[in-house]
């Protein structure tokens, strides 16, 4: 890419607070180890060298103990890593060149695969909203990939491109910040009174009722009235074809040689992808949808800048791609640069966040930590990418099997239409294509875990690359929260089994991590990638309702995250359900994911991707915002969640028992109190789910009777052993 002139593009600082969090992780860092060894000394030397008869029980919980204490230590001391190096930068765009033509093209990847789960609507309000970004429209292109081989998401893009024709002119002309029009419609004040407003509204509600008519029939009925041009398109759905078995469909919605919009402008590119599909050929999730999109995007168009969005996603700031390129085009900025990564950002969170669905630590804190190293990870959605980091490393290109796939290559058909250009596409597209290749090795997304985004990005790092985290104050992007609980775990548990997947394959970053990139960034890979091990000691410690904790270690480690998360624009409350939330995934999705990957390393369990549904019930949505939790499905993951609520509120309801029985005994129980007493705390929205609620989002009744059952008999298992 030509870059720009010398002036100001971006600017990066250290942050404040660097020094205290070192000095804390020293202090906290001695305790850790003295708690250590009172464990070991307790073990060793009690038990084996002065061999003194000692109970069984006694043995078995220090154990235990020693076991969770390690796994936090571990965790602990990895996640210092986020703390050392945190830095905070500014782009400039204002300061870019002015001569748009030495703008690099840049292509759009929209994922998606099931039209019931994902509405086609959704998916066309992000195609709309990057499609209108204050960028030369000729150097734009948007690629949606259509994993369910669907009619009726191509049928919405096409009605969105004729909306397009519209909607855009209208942006330029009003000056919109937000131009995904489902969001800029429901954000309208009645005072707000812009030119042809009402007018575009209706022809919006007007193109969405279409398109939700025929995602309720189920298909497209080509009447008379429609184009040729429409009527061949939809004729590829034929009785034979299937989501799971079907050929590639490659469909140009819109050309910018060609297509206008009403003033007579350039439209930017818009084509449908579908890759092909057989039963008998495997194939990989979004990563394969990805790799096919940037093989099928070269032979059209092959643009040096590529930005991966999720369908639930829309563009909440149109200069985002100008704050890229004060990265991409500054001559300061590391060469070696790979990615720019945006934080997830979320638009229909309620007050307080109870599923702590924004994920600050991880998309904010820690990302902002790690920008100080060698950079963030991709997170799988709002992130641009450097095409020339898909094939190899910074110093050696990795030749692809076909010359038009390089990343130098020089499309130079005059119509993406054009008969070659198509028939190529189809054949980059086809389900076997990769057969004997190095795509998902050596090029492109890498396979080998259900975190694609995760392993791809550390294996970017590994071979030499590097990344940016850029966080302006306006949301860059902006997608839909979760609001059912149960399809939240199931989502944290599948990403679970990705991570342990890469923490003990062969790329694990605590090994070939370590080996190949700055030591300080493999160990902050490594303490995600060994994510789902916090259910080891949190749930020793739930089912011990008598553990004595180091008030230090609490209390030091809670105000140092509360701290954190205020820092960077949280509430209180949302802090707290933060906490709890990483209590409940910590006995639910992590010990389940650990269960599940086990049992597939044995070849007893094959884990698959799921699609998390992004349609809106209504009572359910009301529920949400209202700060109560779903429950309603009797799901195995709300079994230990239940368990440990009810065993930790006996443990309570028991130790005041006692102190009303002898004052005396509240010195000697007060710790293990506090920590009976803060979990029953945390469980409040599982008591109020079994016992206030009537509604479908209470616990099943079969969940709380096994619940039941199960605390009794570990509660009297323990009781008797003591």
């Amino acid at each position: 890419m030509e870059k720009s002139t010398s002036v100001l593009l971006h600017t990066k600082k250290p942050l404040k607070r660097t020094w205290i969090n070192r000095v804390f992780a020293l202090v906290y860092a001695s305790t850790v180890l003295a708690l250590l060894y009172h464990h070991l000394h307790t073990l060793l030397i009690t038990t084996i060298i002065t061999n003194k008869s000692t109970n069984n029980a006694h043995i078995s919980v220090a154990l235990l103990m020693l076991v969770a204490d390690m796994v936090l230590a571990f965790m602990w001391f990895t996640h210092q890593i986020f703390r050392l190096f945190p830095i905070k930068r500014r782009a400039f765009p204002e300061n870019l060149v002015k001569d748009e033509s030495k703008y690099p093209s840049l292509d759009v990847f929209i994922c998606t695969a099931d039209p019931y789960r994902e509405p086609p609507m959704d998916v066309a309000n992000a195609a709309l909203s990057v499609m209108a970004y204050d960028y030369p429209t000729e150097k734009l292109s948007v690629y949606v990939s259509d994993d369910g081989g669907s009619q009726l998401t191509l049928f919405a893009l096409m009605e969105a491109a004729e909306f397009a024709k519209h909607w855009l002119p209208f942006c330029r002309l009003n000056g919109l910040v937000v131009r995904s029009p489902e969001a800029y419609f429901k954000s309208l004040q009645p005072s707000d009174s812009l030119q042809n407003i009402h007018d575009m509204k209706v022809l919006y509600e007007s193109m969405k009722k279409r398109v939700e008519n025929v995602v309720i029939r189920g298909s497209v009925d080509c009447s008379t009235d429609d184009s040729e041009l429409d009527k061949i398109a939809f004729s590829k759905w034929t009785e034979e074809f299937t989501s799971q078995d079907h050929p590639s469909v490659i469909q140009v919605i819109l050309e910018s040689k060609i297509n206008k919009d009403v003033n007579n402008n350039q439209m930017p590119n818009l084509i449908y992808v579908s890759r092909e599909k057989r039963k008998a050929t495997p194939h990989h999730f979004k990563g394969g949808a990805l790799n096919t999109l940037i093989r099928v995007s070269a032979i059209m168009t092959n643009a040096p800048l590529v930005l991966t969005i999720d369908c639930d996603v829309y563009s909440n700031d149109p200069q985002t791609p100008l704050r890229v390129l004060c990265y991409m085009m500054d001559p300061c900025v590391d060469p070696n640069l790979a990615f720019v990564q945006f934080p997830q950002r979320f638009n229909g969170i309620n007050k307080n966040d109870v599923y702590s669905a924004e994920f600050k630590n991880w998309t904010e804190i820690d990302a902002v930590g790690l920008d100080g190293i060698l950079g963030p990870n991709y997170m799988g959605t709002g992130c641009f990418f450097r095409r020339r980091a898909f094939f190899g490393t910074p110093a050696s290109v990795v030749q692809p099997e076909c010359p038009q796939l390089r990343p130098d290559h020089v499309p130079c058909s005059s119509s993406l239409q054009e008969e070659d250009v198509l028939a190529l596409a189809l054949d980059v597209s086809r389900s076997n294509y990769e057969a004997s290749t190095q795509w998902g090795s050596e090029m492109g997304f890498i396979y080998g875990s259900l975190v694609e985004d995760y392993y791809t990005s550390f294996l970017l790092h590994c071979k030499g690359w590097r990344s940016i985290y850029c966080n302006p104050d306006r949301p860059a992007f902006l997608g839909n929260a979760p609001i059912n609980l149960h399809d939240f775990l199931i989502m944290l548990k599948r990403y679970s089994i990705g991570l342990l997947d890469m923490a003990f394959g062969k790329t694990s970053p605590i090994t070939f991590g370590v080996q190949s990139m700055n030591l300080l960034q493999a160990l902050g890979y490594t303490h995600y990638s060994f994510w789902p091990v916090w259910s080891i000691p949190i749930t020793i410690y739930a089912s011990d309702p008598w553990f004595i904790v180091y008030a230090f270690l609490f209390a030091g480690s809670y105000v140092q995250d509360f701290m954190e998360y205020i820092l960077n624009g949280g509430t209180y409350a949302k802090w707290w359900n933060n906490q709890r939330m990483w209590m409940i995934r910590g006995i639910s999705s992590f010990p389940f994911a650990v269960l599940e990957y086990t049992l597939g390393c044995f070849g007893l369990s094959a884990p698959g991707y799921s699609v998390t549904s992004k349609v809106v019930d209504v009572k359910q949505n009301q529920r949400y915002e209202q700060g109560m939790f779903e429950f309603g499905v009797a799901s195995p993951l709300f079994f230990p969640v239940t368990t440990t609520a009810i065993l930790n509120l006996v443990a309570f309801s028991s130790g005041v028992v006692q102190i009303w029985r002898n004052a005396n005994a509240g010195e000697d129980m007060f710790v293990q109190m506090f920590i009976a007493g803060f979990v029953v705390l945390n469980s409040w929205p599982v008591y109020d789910a079994i016992i206030f609620r009537a509604d479908t989002g209470k616990m099943p009744l079969k969940v709380s009777l096994i619940s039941v059952a199960f605390a009794c008999i570990i509660y009297l298992s323990v009781a008797s052993a003591f």
